[in-house]
């Protein structure tokens, strides 16, 4: 079979450009660090490699929502934890108040100390988030949940519980109803309205039902600190709750890095084999081809 001499320069250097790709891609692998720099080089592997990462980045998604999560609900355990120390403190006034040695001045005193505290309370009541959100108007962020009246206060927020998306199983509530910690429907307890109504017993002058008055509002008292600490209760359950999602999702991430590594990691040795080997080929196949190609009948004339 006749080979011209045009066919043997197309073939010559054709290999000569393969080698110089090969070469390149080695150089290319080498420099990133990664097998697979395409996904024709590894079509089953590049997919693989995709899903890891598509799964990657939704693990640091629910990292960042638990993230939020966590800053939301560390804040309405703040502004609990402030309403306990109240209702406390109150509760000692309206103990004190039972004193029989007391006069209408004294009691008078204990009353302004009390409305100190009812006020203290609606305004941790209306806490917000520093976004302008309210913490305990359930879905009404936006509107002032407790709305002071003479009779106490009015729930103007509902009772929806904001959801956010911690884990790929788990939503989780970033917030508490304000109804659910100062006023219950089920016993008509109503913590503002028990503070309003004892203030203005003690502004009176003192009648024979004082101590049932007081007694009364103690026990409704109880009660209202009852229900704070549920509330702190389920908060503080969500919030461990958050950290050992948090300790989960470091171990899924720490799998998918090392799945990726498996999958993308370059073996250098290899790598830089590969690559001497490469070179020393191209440089053969170069000064085969200068040889080849320099050889013409007329040179033996």
């Amino acid at each position: 079979m006749r080979i011209s001499t045009n066919t043997m320069f197309e073939q010559g250097s054709a290999r000569l450009s393969d080698l110089q790709a090969g070469l390149v891609k080695t150089q290319q692998q080498l420099s990133a660090g990664r097998r697979i720099l395409t996904p024709a080089d590894d079509p089953v592997g590049a997919a693989r490699a995709l899903e890891v990462t598509q799964a990657q980045a939704m693990t640091a998604q629910f990292a960042t929502n638990r993230q939020y999560a966590r800053n939301s609900l560390s804040q309405v355990e703040t502004a609990l934890a402030g309403a306990t120390a109240l209702l406390q403190d109150a509760k000692v006034l309206v103990v004190s108040a039972g004193n029989p040695t007391l006069t209408d001045a004294n009691r008078a005193i204990l009353a302004i100390e009390l409305r100190g505290r009812l006020d203290d309370l609606l305004g941790l009541a209306n806490a917000g988030d520093g976004m302008g959100n309210h913490l305990f108007s359930g879905y009404q962020t936006g509107t002032r949940p407790f709305v002071q009246n003479a009779g106490g206060a009015q729930y103007a927020g509902d009772q929806g519980q904001s959801l956010i998306q911690v884990s790929s199983s788990r939503q989780i509530a970033m917030s508490v109803p304000g109804n659910a910690v100062f006023q219950s429907n089920n016993s008509n307890l109503d913590v503002f309205k028990t503070l309003t109504d004892v203030i203005a017993v003690l502004e009176a002058p003192a009648t024979a039902t004082l101590p049932a008055s007081l007694a009364s509002a103690n026990g409704n008292l109880d009660q209202s600190i009852d229900m704070v600490l549920n509330a702190r209760a389920s908060v503080g359950s969500r919030l461990k709750e958050l950290d050992s999602l948090d300790s989960a999702g470091s171990d899924l991430d720490i799998q998918y890095q090392q799945t990726l590594s498996d999958l993308q990691s370059l073996d250098y040795a290899k790598a830089i084999s590969d690559l001497t080997q490469q070179q020393f080929t191209l440089e053969a196949a170069q000064k085969s081809f200068m040889i080849v190609s320099g050889l013409s009948l007329f040179k033996l004339l």
